[in-house]
């Protein structure tokens, strides 16, 4: 029932022109993976592959963020994935707040429908706009929050750890520290034991 209702929000948003992303985008990024889920990934936009493909996370941050998910033990079909923006900014820029809140509404909806008990916001914008505005990646990545029921943690961007290293190490604490709390607050890993 879920995955209907969010095929049909897809839909509607594929004609969505409130902000001019929506002009030069070659195909909707809306989200892709199980819903509901107890665990949503939010990234902040689509990248040049995504935007081809008309999926999140399938450039090389893709490949990195699938085996950020295996060195946990997890795949995308267990998870729902997003991003703040459902079209691709120019030359891969930040989405501007205009952008940001043109789509909000889309992202919001998709969290209602997903009802996720944890989401892992990848990098600093997803951040800013989901846990808090002055939010500081490099200080309070790996930290738990809490809005409106549901439990939050900020890491780096895929796309960040391909361009520096030596944020990895880090990220795979960040990583160890989720797949602890999943462990303990979802049934996710049991579900995967029983699929296999």
């Amino acid at each position: 029932m879920a995955e209907q209702e969010i095929g049909k929000l897809a839909a509607d948003c594929a004609v969505c022109r409130k902000c001019p992303l929506g002009e030069t985008r070659t195909k909707l990024v809306f989200g892709v993976g199980k819903a509901p889920s107890e665990l949503m990934l939010v990234g902040e936009g689509p990248g040049e592959q995504e935007d081809l493909q008309g999926e999140p996370f399938v450039g090389p941050a893709g490949r990195l963020l699938d085996d950020m998910l295996e060195l946990i033990g997890l795949d995308r079909s267990m998870i729902y994935i997003a991003n703040m923006v459902k079209c691709r900014p120019p030359h891969n820029r930040d989405p501007q707040e205009t952008e940001l809140a043109a789509c909000r509404p889309w992202l919001d909806a998709q969290i209602r429908l997903v009802r996720p008990k944890i989401i892992v916001c990848l990098g600093r914008i997803a951040a800013g706009e989901l846990i808090r505005g002055d939010f500081r990646i490099t200080r309070e990545h790996g930290q738990w929050f809490e809005r409106d029921g549901v439990r939050m943690m900020a890491i780096y961007h895929p796309s960040a750890l391909l361009r520096d290293v030596s944020k990895r190490p880090e990220t795979f604490a960040d990583l160890r520290e989720l797949r602890g709390v999943l462990r303990r607050e979802t049934d996710i890993y049991t579900e995967i034991s029983l699929r296999s």
